[in-house]
């Protein structure tokens, strides 16, 4: 994972690419490689790799665009439900050395049964309702 500001990919992202919604210290962008139409991704302007270390600030911006970025996702895409989620370091799946939280539509048959939603990031312990 690469943290190095002259290389991120999201930084070049903030300053070149068309937006989704912006405020002072936060913007959303479309993910590159979506898991669902309309995933969208939430990062702070400044270059940071952890989310605990943005400040209280920076983190509230972030959440503010989280949830515009959710009511543009319901007009377009008319979804059924959400996973919100970030990845804080190489353990936790973090490819991007940039925070950022994605916002996933979801609906309705994407998968045979999303029961357990995000707890399926270690799948051996999911599901817990057939223990």
């Amino acid at each position: 994972m690469s943290g190095d500001l002259a290389t991120c990919i999201f930084c070049e992202r903030v300053r070149s690419d068309p937006v989704l919604v912006r405020n002072e210290l936060a913007v959303a962008f479309g993910d590159a490689y979506p898991v669902n139409p309309g995933h969208i991704l939430v990062v702070p302007r400044r270059h940071v790799l952890d989310y605990f270390a943005l400040t209280e600030t920076e983190q509230a911006a972030v959440w503010q665009l989280v949830n515009q970025v959710r009511h543009v996702i319901d007009v377009e895409f008319r979804p059924d439900g959400y996973n919100i989620g970030v990845n804080v370091g190489a353990a936790a799946g973090q490819t991007v050395g940039h925070v950022h939280v994605h916002v996933i539509p979801r609906f309705k048959d994407d998968v045979v049964d999303p029961r357990g939603g995000v707890r399926w990031v270690v799948p051996s312990r999911a599901c817990y309702w057939a223990s």
